[in-house]
């Protein structure tokens, strides 16, 4: 006979995230890295970049960055602590930016997004998004997806708010969904994006991906593996 003590610590995970989803009264999705596995090609951007310059780039290191773009840490500025130099960081970034363009060509949703976006609207829960990436990048690729229509507002760093860790993306969103930010459920892939949303009071589940798995998640409600395991 199976006790509750005796249920896998993932399998309670997952039920416990089932759990806060189903209580929501609207869902905040993050963008990268949680939609679509952009960090990824990010990351390697900026590994090629260090690699030239003969210096790792540990992924506990860069994931300081990731959720609150290079406002708190900037893997350029690192660079040039490291080195002793000085870049062009135009000419490098417009370089960073055609490579991870190629790299994504092909990407689509992550396992599971899609289904879980289209079974909240079937269940008419609103949805949000609230990025740290600009409204050109997260609007494009919500629009090249086909899945823009399901989100009721969609809030980015462009909008005059500081960026995650600061809660302010997901307070935004909360008041254009007209939800008490308490009953916002989070969905998250990054420390900096899982802070914020405790930063806000609001119940977070976090799925790390593989550029976020070794963040510190410790402010989560809940960690699961993937956003299949919600469906």
């Amino acid at each position: 006979m199976t006790t509750p003590d005796s249920i896998p610590e993932d399998r309670a995970n997952v039920e416990k995230a089932r759990n806060l989803l189903r209580r929501a009264s609207a869902v905040i999705f993050d963008f990268d890295g949680l939609l679509v596995d952009t960090e990824y090609a990010i990351y390697a951007s900026w590994l090629r970049v260090f690699d030239s310059c003969g210096h790792p780039l540990p992924l506990d290191l860069f994931n300081q960055c990731l959720g609150s773009g290079y406002t708190h840490w900037n893997p350029g500025d690192h660079l040039e602590k490291l080195t002793g130099r000085t870049f062009d960081w135009d000419e490098i970034n417009a370089l960073r930016q055609k490579e991870i363009v190629r790299d994504l060509e092909h990407a689509g949703l992550l396992p599971g997004a899609g289904e879980l976006i289209r079974s909240l609207a079937e269940k008419g829960i609103p949805m949000a998004v609230a990025s740290s990436s600009s409204h050109r990048w997260v609007d494009g690729w919500l629009n090249k997806l086909d899945i823009m229509p399901y989100f009721k507002t969609v809030v980015c760093r462009d909008d005059n708010l500081p960026v995650k860790p600061d809660p302010a993306l997901f307070l935004r969103a909360a008041e254009n969904l007209e939800i008490q930010p308490s009953q916002c459920l989070v969905l998250e892939d990054s420390q900096n994006g899982t802070t914020a949303a405790f930063r806000a009071g609001m119940p977070v589940i976090s799925i790390p991906n593989r550029v976020t798995v070794q963040a510190d998640f410790s402010h989560a409600s809940v960690k699961i593996g993937s956003l299949k395991e919600l469906l």
